[in-house]
């Protein structure tokens, strides 16, 4: 069979984004093939299963994975659940595509890394601002170097998801389990921050929880206690010493929504979108040279989405399953893999690191930091 007409079984494992957004995109995708499906509930799973005619369900993830038709495995659960199913699928030689943040730790996702490279499995990382067109025109602007010599970069993500205090409990409420708005929005800032303006070298970070507690649905509406930061505020300096200055909020009523400032000698670039409702759809690139108004930019149509849909994010996300499926021809992880993913998560452990001591810590060299990680893992084997 040719490989234009190979057609990859997948198994979603995880049924929330999952299922808003995994399923369609892997069922709208010409070489991707949902042919299982995983809930801890054997009910919702079948259910799901059912409605988009998906062959198997099961609330066993060691069922699915002994499926030969499934050929890799999407993973899009709470990220406390993201390690140890990642091995699991990974030991089982599946391919495997991971939702952000990455894991609980930056030593978790280069475990994720090196066994993936060990078995030569394709990794993937489901950062999707790699692949909006406004975002890929910025990234033009800036490899063309439009604005010059950086001077400041400045980052708003200012919504209102959360800032109702009756939105209810639940694992995002909670630190421990990978909640809060710092890995549902910091860890995709992370990695484009790297993607666009290159390596951090120190970080600095407040972090605050302005909603403290939130009624327990499956406990009568209960008020349980939140520790998830909802409010993020960090100071970073680049490699090249450009200072950057990330805001992120997910209590903020009427917000200003998610703009990228980069400010140069020779001009300036604004990305931004004010629509609080969708995290993609309304992104504009405007642009001015020194002295000069900003003026909009029209994105290409050689960048354009070729379909868009209601909702925002399946547009770039059949453009992640385009990446996966190119990765698994090419037998090799192609950017943003789990290199990417270990980056993102770093930088999220060192700004919880500096918030809890009130100090400004250094990141360390990836490729340090992973061969690092490669010498360790020899040592226990």
């Amino acid at each position: 069979m040719s490989t234009e007409q190979h057609k990859i079984g997948v198994a979603v494992v995880g049924t929330g984004f999952g299922q808003a957004i995994h399923i369609p995109g892997f069922q709208h995708h010409p070489r991707t093939e949902v042919v299982a499906v995983y809930n801890r509930d054997l009910g919702k799973a079948k259910a799901i299963a059912d409605s988009h005619n998906i062959p198997y369900a099961y609330n066993q993830l060691e069922k699915i994975l002994a499926l030969p038709e499934v050929e890799a495995v999407s993973i899009s659960t709470p990220p406390f659940l993201h390690y140890e199913m990642g091995k699991m699928a990974l030991e089982a030689g599946k391919h495997l595509l991971l939702e952000k943040p990455m894991n609980m730790s930056a030593q978790e996702t280069k475990e994720l890394y090196h066994l993936a490279a060990k078995k030569g499995l394709v990794a993937t990382a489901d950062f999707e601002f790699r692949f909006v067109p406004g975002w890929q025109l910025l990234a033009e602007y800036l490899q063309q170097g439009y604005v010059g010599q950086t001077r400041l970069i400045k980052i708003d993500w200012l919504v209102a998801s959360r800032a109702n205090p009756e939105r209810p409990w639940n694992w995002y409420s909670r630190k421990d389990m990978g909640g809060g708005a710092l890995g549902a929005i910091g860890s995709h800032a992370f990695d484009y921050i790297n993607w666009l303006f290159g390596s951090v070298q120190r970080l600095c970070a407040n972090l605050t929880c302005a909603i403290k507690e939130r009624p327990d649905p499956n406990a009568g509406g209960e008020l349980k206690p939140v520790d998830a930061d909802d409010t993020c505020l960090i100071i970073l300096e680049l490699a090249d010493g450009t200072p950057c200055q990330l805001s992120i909020s997910s209590v903020t009523y009427q917000g200003r929504g998610h703009w990228v400032e980069v400010y140069g000698d020779r001009a300036t670039l604004v990305l931004g979108s004010d629509n609080l409702k969708d995290y993609i759809h309304g992104f504009r690139l405007m642009a001015a040279p020194a002295g000069k108004s900003l003026a909009e930019v029209e994105i290409p149509k050689r960048l354009a989405f070729p379909q868009v849909f209601t909702d925002g994010r399946l547009a770039p996300f059949i453009r992640v399953v385009d990446r996966w499926v190119e990765s698994i021809d090419a037998g090799e992880s192609l950017v943003p893999s789990l290199r990417e993913g270990v980056y993102s998560q770093l930088l999220m452990d060192l700004t919880h690191q500096s918030n809890e001591h009130r100090c400004w810590v250094d990141v360390p060299d990836l490729d340090t930091f992973l061969s690092l990680a490669e010498t360790q893992r020899r040592r226990e084997d």
